[in-house]
């Protein structure tokens, strides 16, 4: 528990917004997601700190400390107890709502609701019975939580890299025209994401103008389309991917 304004302030969750780790549902790359929470996109980054005020309102703390919120994050991750406490001097805004859905709250409050006295924007979910830009971007994340899950789902032999493995999806072959683009013209800080996936290795994760994609380098990919809602659409190895993967695997790293 921390407070906040004289009042207590029950944390449920941390998460960072930084230019390699930010919550996809802002949006596609950091500056935009910092943007979207009227927030200058320091390079540093941030700690967004979720939880619930007495009275159960939901609010999200912004402190510069985004430090003390990964070592809280990689601590729950294990299944350790940490108690995040952002220091007030580090708090930089209270944003009312929150950007994501959280199934659990505080016990022996009210239930989590809207702040009655917000000021400004108010942080909500995105509304899981329509599909858009946010919803495309966390269905991109569920694939790359469960990866292997939605690798069972779905067979290898659908193939969109080029035309000598498979039926052509114009959707598909201009996601990964621009996908391949950024390693031309490097992307801004974000919008390309690498992190390590086992047995060597890695796991990519790229978003731009309507599409998101999530690969493995030793992998298939999987694209999610904005004109295509709620489909997921398998992306074969083929001739192309793999250098693809591995060139955006590199530019993630670079810049990060």
């Amino acid at each position: 528990m921390t407070t906040t304004d004289q009042d207590a302030f029950y944390v449920l969750t941390g998460l960072l917004l930084t230019p390699a780790q930010f919550p996809a549902v802002l949006a596609d790359d950091y500056a935009a997601a910092c943007e979207a929470l009227e927030l200058e996109p320091w390079e540093a980054g941030y700690g967004l700190v979720l939880g619930q005020d007495a009275d159960g309102a939901r609010w999200t703390l912004v402190t510069h400390d985004a430090a003390l919120v990964a070592c809280a994050v990689a601590a729950w991750d294990c299944g350790l107890e940490y108690e995040l406490e952002p220091p007030e001097r580090t708090v930089i805004a209270s944003l009312p709502g929150w950007p994501l859905e959280l199934t659990v709250q505080t016990p022996g409050i009210p239930d989590p609701h809207d702040p009655a006295d917000a000021e400004g924007p108010l942080l909500t979910p995105p509304d899981p019975a329509a599909w858009g830009p946010a919803q495309r971007r966390l269905g991109a994340d569920e694939i790359g939580r469960n990866w292997h899950q939605w690798l069972q789902q779905t067979g290898t032999d659908v193939r969109f890299t080029d035309p000598g493995s498979g039926p052509r999806h114009p959707g598909v072959a201009r996601a990964l025209a621009e996908a391949a683009a950024y390693l031309r013209t490097p992307p801004p800080a974000g919008r390309v994401r690498s992190a390590p996936a086992g047995e060597n290795a890695r796991a990519v994760r790229a978003d731009g103008p309507g599409w998101s994609l999530v690969a493995r380098t030793d992998d298939i990919a999987f694209l999610l389309l904005d004109d295509e809602p709620g489909e997921v659409l398998p992306v074969g190895r083929g001739p192309e991917l793999p250098g693809l993967l591995d060139g955006l695997d590199r530019l993630a790293r670079d810049q990060g």
